[in-house]
């Protein structure tokens, strides 16, 4: 290939050893294929410098006027939250956005991401698709910022301090007398982990105990489906308080709960993370410690901009501040006989 030809997809097929087919498929997230294809196909990405438009390769040079977004499930109010905020922030600046939804995936759609960064100035993306690994990132070319906590040099992230935040939510079922909690743990997000950490610190200097369990999803649907599961267990085990790693896991198994017999917060106390629209209009409201999800996607998106103009330096984790906000769902547990169906467990 000529030094000064930008290279093609059948460049990459050929240095890949498989068809211009395959690559195409691949790079538009038309199929799966197997991982010794998939590595292949991005080793000759990262080897060629390829992008799906080489006339985006002019941004070496020149501006398109658009940037991008990275998000991990638009169905989810944060996240949508997060587009909201940077959206405006965009739109202000006279600037275009694209973005992408990952739907979650449980690997970054990295394909995806590359192609969205061959087509704008700049990315804003979640600090949970970096993974271990943000070499790929970097050789994006392309100014990045993360939103949410990355926690490594070189990069700037903007988010909660999300064990702060866990923090203040265990201090306060602590001080209502919670002893035995039970958290809702999405493992398959860094953030949980925080929030994780933050809670059995808090609950430990109050005399308390956490207990874990995990969830498959960070959907309303996965915290309905664990209900049973963390409630119906003997009585010296049975948990006091539940904490959801998000709004949407605490309202689905607060709902499953009160199904289930359990009245809240007379029985069992419920809260959750992000102060999502939805808390604020369930039955009883959902204390849960506000994330500023849009906050985080405005100044992450501000913050964008000024690396895209160089004036960003030396980046680093920016944290904005958590806000406790305390609503009908938590009380002192009382010495309320349980649901009848509870005392056969």
């Amino acid at each position: 290939m000529s030094p000064t030809r930008a290279p093609t997809l059948h460049d990459v097929a050929l240095a890949a050893g498989v068809s211009a087919t395959t690559v195409s498929r691949y790079r538009r997230g038309v199929r799966q294929f197997p991982p010794d294809v998939v590595a292949r196909i991005d080793s000759a990405v990262d080897r060629l410098g390829y992008c799906d438009h080489a006339a985006a390769r002019s941004l070496a040079t020149g501006r398109t006027g658009t940037v991008g977004l990275v998000v991990l499930d638009l169905a989810n109010p944060h996240f949508a939250g997060l587009l909201q905020g940077a959206s405006r922030v965009a739109a202000q600046e006279g600037l275009s956005l694209a973005f992408v939804d990952t739907a979650e995936s449980g690997s970054p759609e990295r394909h995806l991401v590359e192609t969205l960064a061959c087509r704008v100035d700049g990315l804003v993306l979640s600090a949970r698709l970096a993974g271990s690994d943000t070499d790929w990132i970097r050789r994006l070319g392309r100014p990045v910022v993360f939103y949410g906590h990355l926690g490594r040099p070189g990069w700037h992230s903007v988010g909660v301090d999300g064990a702060a935040a866990a923090r203040l939510l265990g201090a306060h079922l602590g001080s209502l007398g919670h002893r035995q909690v039970a958290y809702l743990d999405f493992a398959a997000s860094r953030w949980s982990a925080e929030r994780r950490q933050g809670l059995s610190r808090a609950l430990k200097a109050a005399g308390g105990s956490l207990q874990v369990h995990a969830v498959r999803a960070p959907q309303a649907e996965a915290g309905e489906a664990l209900a049973a599961q963390v409630l119906l267990q003997p009585a010296a085990r049975r948990p006091t308080a539940v904490v959801g790693y998000n709004d949407l896991i605490a309202v689905g198994f607060m709902h499953e709960a009160q199904r289930l017999g359990f009245s809240v917060p007379q029985q069992l106390s419920v809260a959750g993370f992000d102060d999502i629209e939805l808390a604020a209009h369930v039955v009883p409201a959902l204390t849960t410690v506000a994330m500023h999800r849009v906050e985080q996607g405005a100044v992450a998106m501000q913050r964008l901009i000024q690396a895209m103009a160089g004036e960003l330096s030396a980046p680093f984790d920016e944290a904005l501040p958590q806000r406790l906000v305390l609503r009908a769902s938590t009380q002192s547990p009382l010495a309320v006989p349980m649901p009848t169906a509870m005392h056969t467990a």
